[in-house]
């Protein structure tokens, strides 16, 4: 069952990712709650993409907030990343232009 806090908070944090790194090279998912395309490079359009990340929403929100670093993360086997542009780091951690 998605817990309704983490699903709005995996939500805006997507929506600010995809405002600081608009585009559709990347395929960022935090199942069961939400994916998103972002990223400047070619834009996928059917099947499997080509740069994907993939992790859970404990981790994402870590990473968001800047209490973990994506190496660290990608060490510990929390991140399954694939494809040349499959790498957040430089977007993260992510900070609220409001």
């Amino acid at each position: 069952m998605r817990d309704p806090v983490i699903l709005e908070s995996v939500k805006q944090s997507l929506a600010l990712l995809t405002a600081k790194a608009p585009g559709g090279a990347i395929e960022v998912r935090i199942p069961p709650y939400a994916a998103v395309q972002c990223g400047d490079g070619p834009t996928h359009k059917r099947g499997t993409p080509p740069n994907v990340v993939e992790m859970n929403a404990q981790t994402w929100l870590a990473l968001v907030s800047g209490e973990l670093q994506w190496q660290e993360a990608m060490s510990r086997g929390d991140i399954q990343a694939s494809g040349v542009r499959a790498d957040l780091t430089e977007y993260l951690p992510l900070r609220s232009t409001q």
